[in-house]
């Protein structure tokens, strides 16, 4: 079972999905209706599809009011936001950060407690952190998804799963590990932000000239 301080943390990485819902549909001039579908999609989106693989029931957001709550308070609190005040710059990346960091480290936790082996639960992690923006991404009409145009993005979540794994092998308290964690998530996510790293792209691999080798 979750304790109560890890319990706080998925909250406060839900919450930030769901602002990020919201803000996604802000930008895609979505009705406040569809900014809480935004919110929803993004924020359970992922732990629905880790439970699902896992045949977990009942699925963990139908019996969790506070979280369902949750959700919606931050959402409208957000819409509020938004309609007094102009959108930050970049608060779309950093509040997605959170929540892919808070939300991938308990996606690889409640994978090593139903018994998955080391490779699953870095792919369980990985899917419950990204599974919420694709699902988002699509609803707003934004192709290819951020996950597939920024590189360090599902490798930041790569990384935090796999620490995570780490920590809880060489028996280090599940909450430092899951802050840990997180923490290296939102670092390496916002440091690509920041600083414009990604990974090599195909035209970036071609040989000097422009054409690629045996054409």
């Amino acid at each position: 079972m979750m304790s109560a301080m890890l319990h706080v943390l998925y909250l406060a990485g839900v919450a930030a999905f769901a602002a990020s819902g919201v803000l996604a549909a802000y930008r895609a001039n979505m009705d406040p209706f569809g900014g809480l579908v935004l919110a929803f999609a993004a924020s359970i989106s992922g732990g629905t599809l880790r439970d699902l693989i896992l045949d977990r029931r009942p699925l963990y957001w139908t019996h969790d009011w506070v979280l369902l709550t949750v959700i919606i308070c931050v959402g409208l609190g957000t819409m509020a936001y938004l309609r007094f005040w102009q959108l930050p710059h970049k608060s779309l990346l950093v509040v997605d950060a959170v929540g892919l960091s808070v939300v991938t480290v308990i996606g690889a936790r409640a994978a090593i407690e139903a018994g998955a082996t080391p490779l699953a639960v870095i792919i369980l992690a990985v899917l419950t952190g990204v599974a919420g923006e694709v699902i988002r991404d699509v609803l707003c009409g934004e192709f290819p998804p951020l996950l597939l145009r920024e590189d360090v993005y599902a490798i930041a979540a790569l990384a935090g799963a796999g620490c995570y794994l780490l920590l809880h092998h060489v028996g280090t308290g599940a909450t430092p590990a899951a802050v840990a964690s997180a923490g290296v998530v939102f670092a390496l996510r916002m440091g690509a932000v920041y600083l414009g790293l990604h990974l090599p792209r195909p035209q970036q691999l071609r040989p000097r000239g422009g054409r690629p080798e045996g054409g």
